[in-house]
């Protein structure tokens, strides 16, 4: 008999099949990205390759119709799940005026989407932290059923930011859940030269908060303790601390050679776990997804990624005098 995890956390087999079409179209915009960066047709691209299944997991945990998301720079599989369309992400790849994110303005990996409530995102890392924590006590002051969840790198668990977010949120009892993917590496920085401490989430009780530590490849657990954090916020039991333990299977972003300080053993090895694979081959034990299906959904993702890359390229740039808009008030 098939251990149907999945309904024990929860969720239907149509929730789980809906997951893995969001990482598996995460991965292949990804993958068409490096492509076109590579044939000189787009700037820059800084993956979300290895990390799709925590996205996705913690992503599905929460009210796409009202909660907010304040994503960083990796989390294509967050911002796909909360209504952002591959169309959007190849107009921001290829920086054209439709952009929603910047119109054009900013590096890929920006995100910001009024009408999702995916809130913007700035190039200095963990400065999402305290606005997440900022728009999570606005809704407590206007009695609004809202949660914010904000995500980060490991990296970014050692900024002031962090700390001064997340003791602001413990201290008010605020319903934010704080994601962090951990994913080994703060660029060329390994996890054993950042952290005092055994893993991020032992940060948590400094800041009366609950802390969990998870397998970030496996997309069900992910879900399952998101969604118990994301209930008790809404309770107003206050935030959580989630750690999700994954691995970069990319270089940091296209301008950076990892080769330089991690061994391709490493590399090759944490491929072998690569989530995609492994939730793929879950679903496959449980019935919910067959090849004949799994082709289907990669022949219609394909489809989706070709003409949307086909219409980013064709459409205007913006206009040299825009770049003046919305700076001095309009």
């Amino acid at each position: 008999m098939v251990h149907n995890r999945h309904l024990e956390a929860g969720l239907t087999d149509d929730q789980v099949l809906a997951m893995y079409e969001q990482m598996l179209l995460a991965r292949r915009i990804d993958e068409r990205m490096w492509l076109l960066n590579r044939a000189g047709k787009i700037p820059f691209v800084i993956s979300c390759q290895g990390q799709e299944a925590a996205q996705v997991g913690a992503a599905f945990a929460f009210d796409r119709d009202k909660d907010y998301m304040l994503p960083y720079y990796r989390d294509l599989g967050v911002v796909l799940t909360f209504g952002m369309t591959t169309k959007d992400i190849m107009l921001s790849g290829f920086a054209k005026a439709e952009d929603p994110n910047s119109g054009g303005r900013q590096m890929p990996g920006h995100f910001g989407q009024k009408k999702n409530r995916i809130v913007t995102g700035s190039s200095p890392v963990t400065t999402q932290v305290p606005h997440a924590v900022g728009i999570a006590l606005a809704g407590k002051i206007e009695k609004k059923d809202i949660v914010t969840f904000v995500s980060f790198g490991e990296g970014s668990s050692n900024q002031g930011d962090f700390h001064e977010g997340a003791n602001f949120a413990g201290v008010h009892k605020l319903p934010v859940i704080f994601l962090c993917e951990n994913n080994k590496y703060a660029i060329s920085v390994p996890i054993e030269k950042q952290l005092g401490c055994a893993n991020v989430s032992d940060r948590a009780i400094g800041y009366g908060m609950p802390g969990y530590t998870v397998d970030g490849n496996d997309p069900i657990e992910v879900y399952r303790v998101t969604k118990e954090a994301v209930d008790r916020a809404r309770r107003g039991e206050g935030p959580t601390l989630i750690e999700t333990v994954s691995y970069r299977l990319t270089p940091h972003s296209s301008d950076d050679d990892d080769s330089s300080y991690r061994a391709k053993e490493e590399v090759t090895e944490a491929k072998g776990k690569d989530p995609l694979f492994t939730f793929r081959a879950y679903l496959m034990s449980t019935g919910i997804l067959t090849e004949e299906l799994d082709q289907s959904l990669n022949k219609k993702i394909a489809e989706e990624i070709n003409e949307a890359t086909d219409y980013a390229e064709k459409a205007p740039y913006a206009q040299p005098e825009d770049t003046l808009k919305f700076v001095y008030g309009e």
